[in-house]
């Protein structure tokens, strides 16, 4: 539970910045109508206004939930895990530690975690039959995709 409010705030702030820029570079640029300070005067002074707050409150809420996910791959950490690691790393992940059989990636670069709002971790391990990958939705798509690709072009391999 406390993750997940860790996350909410994070999204929150981030997309209040968001909203703070979109309103600074109408300002910069004429778009605007309005003063800063009469734009803030409506955005919490109207019902019509209220709504923007309210989504922003609403999405970082709900953003943990559905941001996160966890994909299966048919496969072995350990037969595979050359593909697993090409896959992290053509989608610009590198491997940051390895304990008790689950293999942890996190983003390569400094602009790419941050974009990410240093959620970059994504975790790699045995369910059985199936290869766990859990994250951020965005780097879990991004991987699961290749390293899928990765699995089935090995096995295509092997039969020809």
């Amino acid at each position: 539970m406390k993750r997940y409010l860790i996350r909410a705030s994070k999204y929150f702030v981030a997309l209040c910045v968001l909203c703070a820029a979109i309103m600074a570079l109408n300002l910069m640029t004429g778009m605007a109508a309005l003063s800063l300070r009469e734009t803030l005067y409506v955005m919490f002074h109207s019902p019509r206004g209220m709504l923007l707050p309210a989504v922003i409150v609403l999405l970082a809420a709900f953003y943990p939930k559905f941001g996160f996910i966890t994909r299966r791959i048919e496969g072995d950490v350990e037969e595979h895990r050359e593909q697993i690691l090409n896959a992290f790393r053509s989608a610009g992940f590198e491997l940051a530690g390895e304990e008790e059989g689950v293999m942890r990636f996190r983003a390569r670069g400094p602009l790419h975690r941050l974009l990410l709002l240093f959620e970059d971790e994504i975790l790699v391990s045995q369910y059985g039959q199936w290869i766990l990958i859990e994250g951020i939705r965005r780097g879990v798509a991004r991987v699961e995709y290749r390293l899928d690709s990765y699995i089935r072009m090995k096995q295509y391999d092997r039969e020809a």
